[in-house]
């Protein structure tokens, strides 16, 4: 048999204040869900769509003027 091969993963921390975390727990408990399961869902449409290095194009939306695109240098 092959072995098993590990994916590579990044650990992320971050400090939540006690009453954040009881919030926290008391939402899992309610949803009958994970504090993991959770964050991720919350956090998943900014990590999908990066993975690549965004262009400048893609922050600039179509209510922003371009005042400093055409300046001479």
């Amino acid at each position: 048999m092959s072995k098993k091969r590990k994916k590579p993963y990044k650990t992320v921390a971050f400090k939540l204040s006690p009453r954040q975390y009881r919030s926290l727990l008391n939402y899992c408990r309610f949803r009958r869900s994970t504090p993991i399961k959770v964050v991720k869902k919350a956090i998943v449409k900014y990590i999908e769509c990066y993975s690549d290095e965004p262009s400048y194009e893609s922050y600039i939306t179509e209510n922003q003027i371009d005042l400093f695109e055409d300046m001479p240098q």
